[in-house]
């Protein structure tokens, strides 16, 4: 099977396009808007989203600009959201660079992560079709409220895998659903197809942030983030809440206690990711992750002929379940 790298490479001029897009878009004649941007745009990390973008406009026909400008407006949207991410978060760093509002201000960074978001407007406009801006605007509503739905389930110790579920289809499915859905769009494709193509990618979506949750559970010098920070948030992922429903174990009703705290100790916290280790939350998490990926599988198979371009997305998948950070 083919290597993520060699996907990236596959589309690696289109890809350069796409970014000299939002380079272009977001140049303005302030210079330190212009700085701001461009250090930031100079950590691109593995850029998943656009590719996503490329991969679907390629499934049904030629990259062209319209395909790109979608791109642009996608990841744009994205960053912006990353950048008031970091904001509420109060963060330091993200990849390993300085964030904006820790290098700057709060009120910098805000202002920027909104400039980020005209640029996505201005690409979308460009692409010349009234389904990417309705796209856009759907994901940016989407990504709003699920963040919003998680804070009221933490502050309401609401703690059940399907609420869980219906989260992280907001806040992080729906963006990888809009991902292929514009790139679609931009070509035209056939409905039935791209009804498929977006099944899978909400799929993919839901296992990139189960993924992104089982790092809660380790080291943090091997995966970058502290260990039990969700906790600390008042997040109680897919692991912690396997084990949480485990009513077979002597701790369940100790456990189950203990996540209900109004303020967990650091103690505390260790117990709970203890706990859900011990009681195979992360075993768990890892096997819903490959029955994503068989119906994710199953979904293109019904869908495509098999072809380069729907192997590279089962590869994505893939590399997804498999990834270190």
């Amino acid at each position: 099977m083919i290597s993520l790298d060699e996907i990236r490479a596959s589309v690696a001029k289109e890809l350069a396009q796409l970014n000299q897009i939002i380079a272009t878009t977001l140049r303005s004649d302030t210079e330190l808007m212009n700085s701001i941007v461009t250090r930031y745009l100079q950590t691109k990390g593995k850029q998943l989203r656009p590719l996503l973008v490329l991969l679907s406009g390629k499934l049904f026909g030629e990259i062209n600009e319209r395909v790109l400008y979608a791109g642009a407006a996608i990841e744009m949207l994205h960053n912006a959201s990353l950048i008031h991410d970091d904001v509420i978060d109060q963060a330091t760093e993200r990849r390993g660079v300085e964030t904006i509002n820790s290098v700057w201000t709060n009120h910098v960074a805000v202002l920027v992560g909104d400039f980020f978001v005209t640029g996505a407007l201005r690409c979308a406009v460009k692409a010349e079709d009234t389904r990417i801006l309705e796209a856009l605007a759907m994901m940016g509503g989407d990504l709003s409220l699920g963040e919003i739905h998680q804070y009221d389930n933490a502050r309401s110790h609401r703690i059940d895998e399907q609420t869980y579920l219906t989260i992280i289809s907001k806040k992080t499915a729906s963006l990888f659903e809009s991902c292929v859905a514009v790139g679609g769009y931009a070509q035209n494709a056939p409905q039935t197809q791209l009804d498929a193509l977006r099944h899978y990618a909400r799929l993919l979506g839901i296992c990139f942030q189960i993924k992104d949750d089982t790092f809660d559970y380790f080291d943090d010098k091997a995966v970058g983030k502290p260990t039990g920070n969700d906790l600390r948030e008042g997040k109680i992922t897919l692991p912690l809440i396997y084990a949480l429903q485990r009513a077979d174990l002597p701790e369940h009703d100790t456990m189950n206690a203990l996540v209900r705290k109004e303020q967990l100790t650091a103690i505390d916290i260790e117990q709970l990711v203890d706990f859900a280790k011990q009681a195979g939350g992360i075993d768990y998490a890892y096997s819903t992750m490959q029955r994503l990926r068989a119906e994710a599988d199953q979904v293109l198979d019904n869908a495509f002929e098999a072809c380069d371009t729907i192997d590279a997305f089962k590869l994505i998948f893939k590399y997804i379940i498999d990834r270190n950070i």
